[in-house]
């Protein structure tokens, strides 16, 4: 299975992350463990939401969409707004 997963950084909701992977429980405790040396600055990290293809090219595609403009509006439309970041209304 390809996972894609939405992260969230825990305490100023400032920072977000879209990513892709194949071992799902391994990747969401890089960033709070510091492994991940970028978002380890940021941590802790909550996860959001993620999706599970069984086809790798369908989950790079949905990756590449989340990331686009089109797919961070539908994002925080309907996946981050549980997470608003600081200074916008929930």
């Amino acid at each position: 299975m390809h996972y894609v997963y939405l992260l969230v950084r825990a305490h100023s909701r400032s920072r977000r992350y879209i990513g892709v992977t194949t071992d799902l429980k391994r990747r969401l405790t890089e960033p709070n463990s510091g492994k991940s040396l970028h978002r380890a600055q940021f941590k802790p990290w909550h996860l959001v939401i993620f999706a599970a293809f069984s086809d790798e090219q369908k989950a790079a595609e949905f990756e590449c969409y989340m990331k686009s403009g089109y797919g961070r509006a539908f994002a925080d439309r309907r996946l981050w707004y549980r997470f608003p970041r600081s200074g916008q209304p929930p």
